[in-house]
């Protein structure tokens, strides 16, 4: 049987992440947010485990070896990054969430160098800058007198949050690629998600007295988001970026904003404004400008650009 191309599974990967950013926003009444990204995980961590089960008990003494770096990976890439994204649903847009996350490759670029001492190349600092300005520009809602006054939107800067943990989790997983296996960490890292979310999903059902609307869209929408938005599509990612490399791969990210806007409007009858899409532009025009290397990269190590 011919293998799809990875091409197709790039799309079909995005495709699944931008309608978790409609969902979200569409269950935001019927799910409170902790409890969402708790029973998101809960489904995605039953479904994975037939087809890590094998691997597990094989790969478990590398993992146990860096149990440290698995657990901030569960406690940044699972608990923490979709439960803010929930959250934020409450307050902001799938547009304007789906647009903001999208500046998450220069989030990486940038942690990668303050952290690990990557050397960034002249495409990557001039694509950052513009990614800076398209995202505050979004921020601002187009109007400088707000980011003057720091007059922001309380669901834009969760996701601003959400898009640094994630960067975190993505670091730590591009660092220790070649030392942790893929599957088996990210099972445990869910099974470790879970656990961290669990309290605070007790906490809003039970003191904050939160519900849970059980329905054809809520049950619907977990299912979506737990099979579809979680394993599906980082098995259909994973498999591409192993087929054609991680820098070709990024650039589809961009297509994550593309078909949250089109959901949402599609769907929840959300509009595309003029500041959205000057600033989703520039978002996207720096995400690609910084995954092109130029043919003499002009490298900037953290020690010679703070001199």
């Amino acid at each position: 049987m011919k293998r799809p191309s990875p091409y197709l599974l790039l799309i079909l990967a995005t495709l699944l992440w931008g309608g978790n950013f409609v969902i979200g926003r569409a269950v935001a009444n019927n799910v409170p947010p902790y409890t969402l990204s708790l029973l998101r995980w809960c489904t995605a961590f039953f479904v994975f485990y037939p087809f890590v089960r094998k691997n597990l008990q094989a790969d478990w003494p590398v993992i146990k070896r860096y149990w440290k770096i698995v657990i901030v990976m569960a406690v940044t890439g699972v608990a923490s990054f979709n439960t803010l994204v929930y959250i934020s649903l409450h307050y902001t847009t799938s547009i304007n969430a789906s647009l903001v996350n999208s500046s998450t490759p220069i989030i990486i670029f940038m942690l990668s160098f303050v952290f690990f001492k990557e050397r960034l190349h002249r495409n990557q600092l001039i694509g950052t800058l513009i990614s800076l300005f398209g995202v505050l520009f979004i921020l601002s809602k187009g109007d400088w007198t707000n980011l003057m006054s720091f007059s922001f939107n309380q669901g834009d800067l969760l996701v601003v949050a959400a898009v640094l943990f994630w960067g975190v989790y993505s670091v730590l997983v591009k660092q220790y690629a070649n030392k942790l296996p893929g599957y088996s960490t990210f099972f445990v890292a869910i099974g470790l998600g879970l656990i961290v979310l669990f309290p605070f999903s007790l906490v809003e059902l039970l003191i904050y007295k939160e519900t849970v609307n059980w329905n054809i869209t809520s049950i619907s929408a977990i299912a979506y988001i737990g099979i579809f938005a979680s394993i599906v599509a980082f098995t259909s990612w994973n498999t591409a970026v192993a087929a054609i490399g991680a820098n070709k791969a990024g650039i589809f990210l961009n297509f994550i904003p593309v078909f949250a806007s089109l959901f949402a409007i599609m769907f929840l009858g959300e509009t595309m404004t003029s500041y959205q899409i000057i600033g989703g532009l520039f978002v996207v025009l720096g995400v690609y400008l910084s995954t092109k290397v130029p043919k003499k990269a002009h490298l900037i190590s953290r020690k010679n650009a703070v001199s």
